[in-house]
């Protein structure tokens, strides 16, 4: 059964010592697509590498992170931009909205995002939104651009039920990750009256580990406990989890 991690960094520094390792006990857990978000151009170079170490098994996203929306926002937007128009990627991300670290470069922050959507609308590709303590900032922008161009993931979901609803209708898919697992994680609660369908998986690794692994260094192969905790919520097979989840990112993606 094929599982699909539609959000993970492989090509973070955390992983430098053992890439392969962590690759191969994914592929033999049955997580055989690694969709892979982009930070900023310090990143580029080692995104295409991983790309080119598993063709089959990877695909990536272009754009500029948040939390790396700084002074030099102009420069690197261009260079988003400039390799969008270069070469396929299959959404553009990660992007959006983080209030939660430092509020210095809002307005970047929300010209960055909005920029973004406005170019993957162009190219009919799906964004990957980052959210963390900015949902009113992220609804507003997504209410200016909302149409049926706008289509992707809300990447690492943590809102209410409200939020989810609210996301979806702007056409986002919500990301779902090991954050379901944690006894204080509250999604859980509310998470079956989110249709399936509307579902997809994530682990955000290295970060946002599940249980039993939360705390330590997370990696795809832990995929597995989000799909099962799935299975629980909606009482389905954790194969039928994987099933419907990676038909649900092949609609987002186009892969």
């Amino acid at each position: 059964m094929i599982l699909t991690d539609t959000h993970t960094h492989l090509y973070s520094e955390q992983f430098t010592a053992d890439r392969a390792a962590v690759i191969e006990r994914s592929i033999k857990a049955g997580v055989t697509r690694f969709f892979i978000p982009a930070i900023d151009s310090e990143y580029t170079q080692s995104m295409l590498d991983l790309e080119d170490a598993y063709p089959e098994n990877v695909f990536l996203m272009m754009g500029l992170h948040p939390t790396h929306v700084k002074d030099n926002v102009e420069e690197e937007l261009t260079l988003v931009k400039e390799w969008l128009d270069k070469r396929k990627f299959y959404a553009v991300g990660e992007i959006g909205m983080d209030l939660y670290w430092d509020r210095t470069f809002v307005k970047e922050q929300q010209y960055a995002f909005q920029t973004q959507i406005q170019w993957a609308k162009e190219k009919n590709l799906p964004i990957n939104i980052h959210c963390r303590d900015a949902f009113e900032e992220v609804f507003e922008i997504l209410e200016k651009e909302k149409s049926t161009a706008l289509f992707g993931i809300f990447h690492c979901f943590t809102g209410t039920l409200e939020q989810a609803k609210k996301a979806i209708s702007y056409g986002m898919k919500l990301g779902i990750g090991g954050v379901v697992t944690f006894k204080n994680g509250k999604i859980d609660q509310f998470l079956k009256e989110i249709p399936l369908s509307e579902i997809v998986l994530e682990t955000d690794a290295p970060y946002l580990a599940p249980t039993p692994f939360r705390g330590k260094r997370n990696e795809s192969s832990y995929l597995t406990h989000v799909a099962q905790k799935l299975a629980v919520i909606y009482d389905l097979s954790w194969e039928e989890i994987a099933k419907i989840t990676t038909e649900n990112s092949k609609a987002v993606f186009g892969v």
